[in-house]
């Protein structure tokens, strides 16, 4: 499951647009909005501090919150937010209304265990890591934190595709026509020679006995 769910206060906005979201940065505030679940949209403003904190502090598009809006609870899902590109910090924020049968699509970060039970690692073989995060369709409030992948047994040259990933109940990949790699195990310059030697070695040992026949 995903990270554990908190609270944001919040100030409803009776104006909208880029002059309103302007005063509000004045204030110290950032400007966001609540849309979704067959209602209309709520433009609100958000503690600057809270929110700077969440954004920078991982995982804040998979984790349900809810919003005091003047005294009202919303459950939300951030959906997307706006980063000033010189000073790094939030300048609007997109949150999804939850309701009891909301579904979504999130990027889902992967994670690897066990590269020390990899014999095509061990070899020197090098993790290539096709997707850092996949993105999955599932129930609002059953979001996947993250989904691992086991390395136990995999030699150079294996790839791993996403229909080897145990998922859990309702999570399901949005690309579903193909069945795609995540990550392989390549070959590199490290790798360690016992193998190739031999192979070399073996190779002018062959050819005599062709000629023989």
């Amino acid at each position: 499951m995903s990270h554990d769910t908190y609270e944001l206060k919040a100030e409803a906005r009776e104006q909208v647009g880029k002059g309103s979201a302007r005063a509000v940065r004045r204030n110290g505030k950032v400007p966001a909005v609540i849309y979704g679940d067959k209602q209309p949209p709520l433009a609100i403003s958000l503690t600057y501090k809270d929110i700077f904190y969440k954004i920078h502090g991982g995982g804040f598009l998979t984790t349900i919150a809810t919003i005091d809006v003047d005294g009202q609870k919303i459950q939300v899902l951030p959906k997307d937010f706006q980063l000033d590109p010189v000073k790094d910090f939030p300048v609007h924020v997109d949150f999804l209304r939850i309701g009891k049968d909301t579904e979504v699509n999130v990027n889902v970060p992967v994670h690897f265990i066990n590269e020390d039970k990899s014999p095509g690692i061990k070899r020197g073989g090098v993790l290539n890591i096709v997707r850092h995060e996949v993105e999955f369709h599932c129930p609002a409030n059953a979001i996947p934190e993250f989904i691992t992948i086991d390395l136990t047994g995999t030699n150079i040259g294996d790839s791993i595709h996403i229909s080897a990933v145990k998922l859990p109940a309702g999570v399901k990949p949005v690309i579903s026509d193909r069945d795609f790699t995540v990550a392989t195990i390549a070959g590199s310059s490290a790798m360690k020679p016992e193998t190739e030697d031999t192979a070399e070695a073996a190779a002018p040992e062959a050819a005599p006995a062709a000629e023989e026949k």
